[in-house]
């Protein structure tokens, strides 16, 4: 008790780490304000959680609850999300984008510049599937008076909320600690676990619903789940890497071993991500063939989370975006020629297309464990609603929301221990021991 007493007066007494972290809360304060500011036109009273489960209730937990308060931030940062994922893969894709990507600060300026113009277009479409589902096709519409003049203030509405929550993320990035855009998301997750794990004491306690016993237990499976998550996001396999001495003048350079690590999960949770998305897909064709047997049975199946044929396919979709992602991420012909560039090379095993193979094979070794791992706590928040678990308590067994707290929160530990052991203090953990991020990615060599 009394290191972290002290490691908590060392955090604050360094000046810019201080001024870092009252930032990012304020900033942090600001978004969950504007969350609960409801669109003009819209009458609140009226106001259901119309997000439910699906893409959604997705958007919904990112956005933390502001989707379903209809807010002007109901959009969250989830334009922006999909906007940096189709310029991610265009960096992989195409060559113009490729060019960019390597031209440094200048090239990273200008995808920037891309992917906020991809954003304010994504929240254009966006908006007007969020008008249909505030609309709902009933008499009970929470919209005042529903006309152009509201739709079209509405979309400017909900793209300056996404802007302004754009905007928030930068600010934390560049003024608070931590990456802005991951810790917005963060916190519209946290901002509905107080209210879920109170309501689910609530059910517990009754004698039907098992009793104080039966939440004990699910709170230690808790913390057992977020424990092996920890070792899959900090999981490496690292591959000794020799460097040639070489003697230029009377200085000599190289002759030193370091390592190549390679992540477990390199594909972090956007496999998760995808695979939900494709699984939307069987349950939406569904619904334009309602009555017919065959159909009813596919629709009942893939919009429940609590089905077996919906985890199944669930899990192999999410093994197969796993090698699919790490081929687009990790290019070992790319690594094998930097290293033999820097006249590096793996013990035993020949500079060029050999040590490529070698990188390759063992990437395809680790990312099996790691892609049925990924699957087990994508589907876990299913499992846990078969012994009869709320589903919005549920949500923080497993998926993408626990999968980006727990890699967010070992992010900004890792940012605040490099801020202290700078500065000659203790780090946040003893021993020597050092927090890993999900961040830390393949080093070129």
């Amino acid at each position: 008790m009394k290191k972290i007493i002290d490691t908590i007066k060392n955090i604050f007494a360094i000046e810019d780490l201080r001024k870092r972290i009252i930032n990012t809360f304020l900033y942090l304060l600001m978004f969950r304000i504007g969350s609960y500011i409801v669109l003009p036109g819209i009458d609140s009273s009226k106001l259901v959680d119309g997000a439910g489960g699906g893409i959604l209730g997705l958007i919904n937990t990112f956005a933390g609850g502001a989707f379903g308060r209809a807010s002007i931030l109901a959009l969250g940062i989830m334009p922006y999300i999909s906007a940096s994922i189709v310029i991610q893969l265009l960096t992989i894709a195409v060559p113009q984008f490729q060019r960019m990507a390597k031209e440094g600060e200048e090239g990273r300026t200008k995808l920037n510049q891309y992917t906020r113009i991809f954003t304010i277009a994504i929240t254009f479409i966006q908006a007007f599937g969020f008008l249909a589902t505030l609309r709902g096709g009933n008499s009970a519409s929470p919209i005042i008076n529903d006309n152009f003049g509201f739709m079209v203030s509405t979309i400017i509405f909900l793209i300056a909320g996404t802007v302004f929550t754009m905007w928030l993320g930068e600010r934390i990035t560049d003024k608070g600690i931590g990456n802005g855009i991951s810790l917005i998301i963060m916190v519209g997750i946290l901002a509905r676990f107080p209210q879920s794990i109170w309501g689910e004491l609530l059910a517990r306690s009754t004698q039907s619903g098992g009793g104080l016993f039966v939440f004990l237990i699910e709170i230690v499976f808790l913390l057992l789940v977020i424990a092996f998550t920890i070792l899959l996001v900090q999981g490496t396999r690292k591959i000794p890497v020799q460097y040639a001495k070489r003697v230029i003048g009377n200085k000599q350079y190289g002759g030193a071993r370091q390592w190549l690590p390679l992540k477990v999960n390199q594909a972090g949770v956007m496999p998760i991500i995808f695979a939900q998305a494709i699984m939307f897909i069987p349950g939406t064709i569904a619904q334009l063939f309602r009555g017919n047997p065959f159909w009813d049975g596919v629709s009942m199946n893939f919009n429940s989370q609590s089905s077996w044929i919906y985890d199944v396919f669930l899990a192999l979709t999410i093994i197969a975006f796993t090698y699919f992602y790490t081929a687009i991420t990790i290019n070992p012909v790319q690594i094998a020629d930097e290293m033999k560039r820097n006249n590096g090379f793996v013990p035993g095993v020949k500079p060029g297309k050999a040590t490529a193979d070698f990188i390759d094979n063992v990437m395809s070794r680790i990312t099996l464990p790691g892609s049925i791992f990924l699957a087990l706590i994508a589907i876990m928040p299913g499992l846990t609603r078969v012994f009869g678990m709320s589903s919005s308590f549920a949500q923080f067994f497993g998926g993408t929301s626990l999968l980006i707290m727990v890699g967010v929160l070992l992010d900004t530990l890792q940012q605040i221990e490099s801020q202290l052991t700078m500065r000659h203090y203790d780090g946040l953990m003893k021993g020597g021991n050092r927090i890993k991020g999900r961040t830390q990615q393949v080093q070129s060599v």
